[in-house]
């Protein structure tokens, strides 16, 4: 055997200085800092000036905290909803924004204060205010930045603010328009009230927990009936809320219900007989005596007295039994006790039966300090206080009223989201918007007020009803959101506009003192906005309510409000002030564009109830539609065990840390690989699974740059000349292409990256490289094979990089500037275009069939050392099987067709190519060429010497 030469110069190996190591943590800052440079939102701006728009409008966080992993996931989201659209080649602009006002800033600048032992209280209102714009403003500065190392491409130098005062003049103006149609009213109803923020709160401020609550069962003695029978005995009502026995006004009972008469103890009490066994039990006792029946609806006209009815004055009045709907023998004693400051059953059957609220609790949770019963004294919210040794308890254990109290009923209660302190139901003036109050509609201008009014009662179209109808107009992903958002409307309360705090927009009215209503002047309004627009929300104050009212009022004549907007009404507003007041030109549609200005809306699914409902009876109310063509919902994130992330748990991730260690491009990655339609989770082993799934779309560009080094248009090979394999891989990547597409039009991001990731490691990596790298090696560089492959391989790379650039922000570009480091940013690509190519897939799917049985013929062979590799295989197929180079495409050293259906497979006596390391029948000796390896060698040698 000669010497062999030692071939390894002679291959043509791919050639990159694109590492295998990401570094991400440290190089991603870098690429930002380029972006920041060339002012790549801008560039993009210009580069799709005049395209279709699309129009992802921003709800706005709250400026207050650090990001936590749901603005990362929501951020990310969003992003990648704009940056495939841009990539789709529309106008797809980004104005990011926040939340500035409301109960979250100032609670934290209370905080600073109670820490300082300083009195809120004793602030003046616009000090006050300054500092929570202040406290605003640093969460702004900091949450930009933060975002931004994310790799979120948006126009973060002009976000929107909800405290700057053009957007304050507009939330303003979008109120008075509210006015100016009547939409508003100011009236008292219970509404959910926190004691300890001292304010009213919308429902998607409070969430529930389950709590343990005293139970009591009271006696009201019957002093008035029909029935003779019924005096002297008492109507027994069971509640969990005892500090609003001190407020009750009235019993409801159900006109369906079946009472029993018991005896215990000597006393006679009329109970609902499905609940007659649990009451007792309640009593401590086994028995009772049963006396008599009696139909709920029997009981009308009958009236009770206070347990406490010796303290005279209001606690005197007889009370009225009263037929409720609402009355059930699910609990209890199947008698409610009314107290219509304190629920809206109770407020709704006492204001139909002429019972008005007495407003004896206060706004910090107390009882008046004239109330003829535990005046001053509380929190009601105490636990102490309405325990069964508490206040309420022994005063009605001495009065004879109380049959029974115990500390052990669970149930579910609301919180305040912030304090995390419990709500009460609490009667106060607020102002409403009427969801069942018929809307203005559009007449022509000279039509008389009075026909105008008749058309409108006509056709008696609410706002409910508009809104329900948008709903129905409106596409939303998942679908499921429909029914959510559809049946929180449809049984909605009226709208609570008011609060009671001081950081916020005012409700910019003056209320007429003799007749109690507002006045709804277009003058004084367009005063009043103006105003706001020039100077913020301090412009709204007593010393300028004359310049406001100008000449044709008297100040003294009208009660300027004080009460500020509900935050949800500021953020419902945005779609008014960010995409309609020009401030932001990308933003804008084409002069006649009708409908829905935002193609979508993304936040998470707690927002049917919030932003998303907020901004949609806003945009009804004023504009007769929803703001958005589309609404997608995003759920939760969980830890790795799926559980609620909890600082007092201490299970909180942070995105911030996950950059410093793994880098912005994993956290994406994870956020568009996860179902986040669904809650789902992260944690320390699902991102090293991200991270696996990253280095494989890395490892597949990284081939790709070193196999295409130096390739050139001039080797070029038209699809008509290529191999059927190269042809075959066109039609792979223009499916991949049309799922993607569809991905893109479904949102359904996790099927985009799934695919391409499926793509890259599976039709690529496991199966075209593989079987090319031979060609790619070892052929001439002339050879049509290899330029054809080669071609293939640049095809890929301006598709891959395209469909990853969305993802893989920061990498994809660092790809980009790898193979291009004198051209443009990948992000001001288009959607790239594909060459049409056909073959016969049946054909080609049984080929990958068989290769897939060839592999799992050879892999126990290559266990028992009989193979080295598959080229050392002689490769035997059913006759039957496709006609190809087979060889070639199983990576073996020959194929032969034999009777049956199996794969057999044996080893080659062929010698080994010394540069291919094929065994092939015209290679001499081991180490010497095959007669390719010859004729390619020798050229080289040739163009050497």
């Amino acid at each position: 055997m000669t010497e062999q030469r030692d071939y390894r110069s002679t291959v043509f190996l791919p050639k990159t200085d694109f590492p295998m190591k990401a570094g991400l943590p440290q190089k991603e800052p870098g690429i930002l800092a380029r972006w920041q440079e060339i002012d790549l939102y801008r560039r993009l701006r210009d580069a799709r000036a005049g395209r279709e728009k699309f129009i992802l409008h921003d709800g706005p966080p709250y400026a207050n905290g650090d990001m936590h992993i749901g603005h990362a996931l929501n951020h990310i989201l969003k992003d990648m909803v704009v940056r495939t659209q841009s990539l789709l080649g529309k106008d797809a602009p980004y104005v990011p924004g926040w939340d500035c006002h409301g109960l979250p800033i100032e609670w934290k600048v209370e905080e600073e204060y109670r820490k300082k032992k300083k009195n809120k209280d004793e602030v003046p209102p616009k000090e006050f205010r300054a500092e929570c714009r202040a406290y605003a403003q640093k969460w702004v500065d900091v949450q930009r930045e933060q975002l931004k190392r994310l790799g979120i491409n948006g126009d973060w130098d002009n976000p929107y603010l909800t405290m700057d005062f053009t957007a304050e003049a507009i939330i303003v103006g979008e109120l008075l328009k509210f006015a100016e149609s009547g939409l508003l009213y100011r009236g008292a109803k219970p509404v959910m009230w926190s004691p300890v923020e001292k304010t009213a709160l919308a429902e998607a401020e409070v969430e529930y927990e389950d709590i343990v609550s005293t139970q009591i069962d009271v006696a009201f003695e019957i002093i008035e009936a029909e029935d003779p029978d019924l005096m002297g005995a008492s109507v027994v009502i069971w509640t969990t809320t005892p500090w609003t026995i001190p407020v009750n006004q009235a019993v409801a009972y159900g006109d369906h219900i079946d009472y029993h008469m018991i005896e215990v103890d000597g006393r006679r009490l009329l109970v609902a007989e499905p609940l007659v066994e649990s009451f007792v039990k309640r009593l401590g006792h086994e028995s009772h005596d049963m006396h008599f029946f009696v139909k709920g609806a029997l009981l009308a006209g009958t009236k009770v007295r206070h347990p406490m009815h010796h303290l005279g004055g209001f606690y005197a009045t007889p009370r009225p039994l009263l037929s409720g709907e609402f009355v059930t023998v699910e609990s209890g004693t199947g008698f409610v006790h009314m107290a219509p400051d304190h629920g809206e059953d109770d407020f709704l059957l006492c204001k139909a039966n002429g019972i008005d609220p007495v407003f004896a609790v206060t706004g910090e949770g107390k009882y008046r300090e004239d109330w003829g019963w535990l005046g001053g004294q509380g929190s009601v919210i105490n636990p102490k206080f309405n325990a069964p040794e508490g206040p309420i308890c022994e005063d009605l254990r001495a009065s004879g009223g109380l049959m029974a109290a115990s500390a052990d009923y669970r149930h579910s209660y609301p919180h305040s989201w912030r304090s995390k302190a419990k709500v009460i139901f609490r009667c106060t003036p607020q102002w409403f918007v009427p969801m069942d109050r018929p809307l203005p509609g559009d007449h022509p201008a000279d039509l008389d007020p009075l026909e105008a009014m008749l058309r409108d009662v006509a056709e008696a179209k609410t706002l409910r009803q508009t809104a329900l109808q948008a709903i129905a107009d409106t596409r939303f992903v998942p679908e499921k959101g429909r029914n959510r958002i559809g049946a929180m409307v449809e049984g909605r309360p009226d709208w609570v506009l008011s609060r009671q705090r001081a950081w916020g927009v005012p409700i910019t009215l003056f209320v007429d003192r003799k007749t109690g209503q507002y006045l709804a002047d277009p003058a004084v309004n367009a005063r009043i906005v103006a105003a706001i627009r020039a100077e913020g929300v301090d412009a709204w104050e007593d010393l300028r309510a004359q310049e406001y009212l100008g000449p044709d009022y008297k100040a003294e004549d009208y009660e300027r409000v004080t009460d500020i907007l509900d935050v949800w009404f500021d953020s419902g507003s945005t779609h008014a002030f960010v995409l309609e007041s020009g401030k932001w030109p990308d933003l804008l549609r084409p002069e006649g564009y009708t409908g829905p200005l935002a193609d979508l809306y993304l936040e998470g699914s707690d927002q049917h109830r919030g932003w998303f409902q907020s901004s949609l009876l806003e945009a009804c109310a004023t504009r007769g539609h929803a703001p958005y063509k589309a609404v997608l919902t995003h759920g939760f994130t969980m830890d790795a065990k799926g559980m609620k992330m909890s600082k007092s748990l201490g299970n909180t991730i942070s995105p911030i840390d996950l950059m410093r260690d793994y880098g912005a491009d994993i956290l994406r990655l994870w956020a568009l690989s996860v179902d986040f339609t669904e809650d789902h989770r992260i944690g320390k082993e699902i991102l090293q699974g991200v991270a696996d799934q990253y280095r494989k779309l890395r490892n597949t560009f990284r081939y790709l740059l070193g196999a295409l080094e130096g390739f050139a248009e001039g080797e070029r090979l038209p699809v008509a000349e290529m191999p059927e394999l190269e042809r075959y891989m066109l039609v792979q990547l223009e499916k991949l292409d049309a799922t993607l597409r569809q991905a893109v039009q479904d949102f359904d991001f996790n099927t985009y990256v799934r695919a391409l990731s499926e793509f890259c490691n599976e039709d690529l990596s496991a199966f075209f490289f593989d079987i090319r790298k031979d060609s790619l090696y070892c052929d001439a560089p002339a050879d049509p094979k290899r330029r054809a492959y080669r071609t293939v391989l640049d095809l890929l790379f301006h598709a891959l990089v395209r469909y990853a650039a969305p993802v893989l922000v920061f990498t994809a570009e660092e790809v980009w500037q790898t193979r291009y480091p004198d051209g443009d940013s990948v992000h001001l690509l288009t959607w790239p275009k594909l060459p049409a190519s056909t073959v016969d897939e049946d054909r080609w799917a049984e080929l990958r069939a068989l290769r897939v049985s060839v592999n799992e013929a050879i892999e126990p062979l290559r266990r028992e050392k009989v193979l080295g590799s598959g080229l050392e295989a002689v490769v035997t197929v059913p006759d039957s099987a496709p006609e190809a180079d087979l060889a070639e495409l199983f990576i073996t050293g020959t194929v032969v067709r034999g009777q049956g259906d199996g794969v057999i497979v044996t080893r080659t006596s062929d010698h080994k190519c010394g540069r291919c390391w094929r065994h092939l029948p015209d290679v001499a000796e081991d180490g010497a060429l095959c007669g390719r390896c010859e004729d390619v060698v020798a050229t080289i040698d040739g163009e050497v010497a």
